[in-house]
């Protein structure tokens, strides 16, 4: 697959596919307190989609599957690191973290985004690993620039996690958004040996008018995950706390990208 460079057209109306996205992460994140349910928080994010005339891109994704996605946005809490299906029986308890991950679609085009925090108090060792994921996000925003490599981004997070105690996934990666919301290039959080390079994994030279979405999964143990029997809830495999933050980006002419799922 080929690296779909975006018109200014089009990135104005990724850019309010974007701003969609994050309302309807905004308004899940103020409602977020102990003894609210996953499924009330997916309710809260369908209705402000909904409100603003977009539709959900996690929503019976991906089309033909036998296990397509069953809601709006995948609420994963504490070991669980991704891809948590909100559920009315999953209700939130002081002291959880709660990964909040949302795709809207606005007149064509995808916007994703992601966030982690805290119900009520959390432990220190849990509000260092959200500092610490939420960083890296922001450190590969950074390097994104015209001229870069999706390699240089890909060390750096790893590199900006591993220095600091943590692990980075390695089953899971960013990867370009437009029209669909997995396109090429894709963006790992991790750079890999010659060994897996061989097996397709490419660096892409950054130019204006790629987008794609960049998202740190962090564990606090060990790198590896599982999923469950739900098909798609994935877990950390020793039960550490893991932590997922995620912006949609442009790269543009000169200087940092825009962040196209800013509110």
């Amino acid at each position: 697959m080929a690296v779909i460079i975006k018109t200014p057209e089009e990135l104005a109306i990724m850019r309010e596919a974007g701003r969609i996205n994050a309302m309807a992460l905004q308004a899940m994140r103020e409602a977020v307190r102990p003894g609210i349910s996953t499924k009330e928080l997916d309710r809260i994010a369908a209705d402000v989609l909904h409100k603003h005339n977009a539709k959900a891109a996690f929503l019976g994704y991906p089309p033909g599957s036998p296990f397509p996605f069953p809601a709006t946005v995948t609420a994963s809490i504490n070991d669980e690191l991704v891809h948590g299906i909100p559920s009315e029986d999953r209700i939130l308890q002081e002291g959880d973290i709660i990964s909040l991950d949302c795709g809207a679609i606005f007149k064509g085009f995808v916007g994703d985004s992601a966030f982690t925090m805290g119900v009520g108090t959390i432990s220190d060792e849990a509000q260092r690993l959200l500092e610490v994921t939420e960083a890296a996000l922001y450190h590969g925003i950074d390097l994104a620039r015209a001229g870069a490599e999706t390699s240089d981004i890909s060390r750096a997070v790893q590199a900006y996690v591993e220095e600091r105690g943590y692990s980075v996934v390695r089953e899971y990666t960013g990867h370009g958004v437009g029209r669909s919301m997995h396109e090429d290039p894709q963006v790992p959080n991790w750079w890999p040996s010659p060994r897996h390079r061989a097996r397709g994994w490419r660096s892409v030279r950054l130019e204006p008018g790629i987008t794609f979405a960049l998202e740190p999964m962090v564990n606090a143990g060990r790198p590896t995950t599982r999923v469950l029997d739900d098909h798609w809830t994935v877990v950390t495999v020793d039960g550490s706390l893991c932590a997922h933050f995620e912006h949609t980006i442009a790269i543009t002419p000169e200087g940092p990208p825009l962040i196209l799922t800013a509110l």
